[in-house]
């Protein structure tokens, strides 16, 4: 696919990993719908190749309304990238917490909401219009390595084996229709919400164990999904981009 005049829809845009997405899909020359439930944020992405649609990706009336605006305002949809999520971390059972030692059942629900059901909804609402006007597109999921399984990661890791089913669940079902479908799995990457998501003794640990020995980057993970859309022949696959970590 050629991404020069392309159009692009990116959730969870405001920040992170969907920021630098946004801005690399911008910069090849696509026109960038940019979604995410942060506004204020995804205000300052703004500019003459990059919209921007405050809204929530799980909630299936907002995305139909935004996705319905994109496609009349450029007339297609050729690109969806998933990028929308949240990192959690959380034991089965904390044997230190004998009041509410087992996994908090919110905490589940909003990481499958955040991580999942955003993949699924914007999924659906965008393979629509590709398949309504015959638009040869592709959809990429942004995973994790986690999804592997890891370690006090029980909804996140959950979440994101199913950000991997869906995209190749669709690959088989819209791939016969000319639309692509694929998932990138990053390892550790230096953003904000992976520096929140654990101390920063607990990460040295983990890029001890990384072959590279350091933290991946957003930039990266956007020169990946780039291949990826330009590469009309990659379709039914998650891309590891973990620096050779394997949990």
């Amino acid at each position: 696919m050629r991404l020069d005049g392309a159009v692009a829809i990116v959730s969870g845009a405001a920040q992170n990993i969907g920021r630098c997405i946004a801005l690399a899909l911008a910069e090849a020359g696509c026109r960038v719908a940019a979604l995410d439930l942060d506004g204020e944020r995804l205000a300052a992405l703004a500019d003459e190749r990059i919209d921007v649609h405050a809204g929530d990706a799980a909630d299936p009336e907002q995305a139909a309304r935004i996705v319905d605006t994109v496609n009349g305002q450029h007339g297609r949809i050729d690109i969806l990238v998933n990028a929308a999520g949240w990192i959690c971390s959380a034991p089965l059972y904390n044997l230190l917490d004998r009041a509410a030692g087992r996994h908090d059942i919110g905490l589940w629900e909003k990481a499958l909401r955040m991580n999942l059901t955003t993949t699924l909804v914007m999924g659906s609402c965008v393979a629509e219009r590709m398949l309504r006007q015959r638009t040869r597109g592709v959809i990429i999921n942004i995973s994790s390595v986690a999804a592997r399984g890891n370690a006090g990661q029980s909804a996140y890791a959950a979440a994101k084996a199913g950000v991997n089913a869906l995209a190749l669940s669709w690959a088989k079902e819209l791939g016969g229709l000319g639309i692509r479908s694929l998932a990138i799995a990053p390892g550790f990457i230096d953003t904000s919400s992976t520096h929140a998501a654990m101390s920063e003794e607990r990460l040295r640990e983990w890029v001890g164990r990384i072959p590279l020995r350091r933290l991946g980057t957003a930039e990266q993970v956007a020169h990946t999904v780039l291949f990826a859309v330009a590469n009309d022949y990659l379709t039914g696959t998650v891309i590891e981009l973990d620096g050779g970590l394997k949990l």
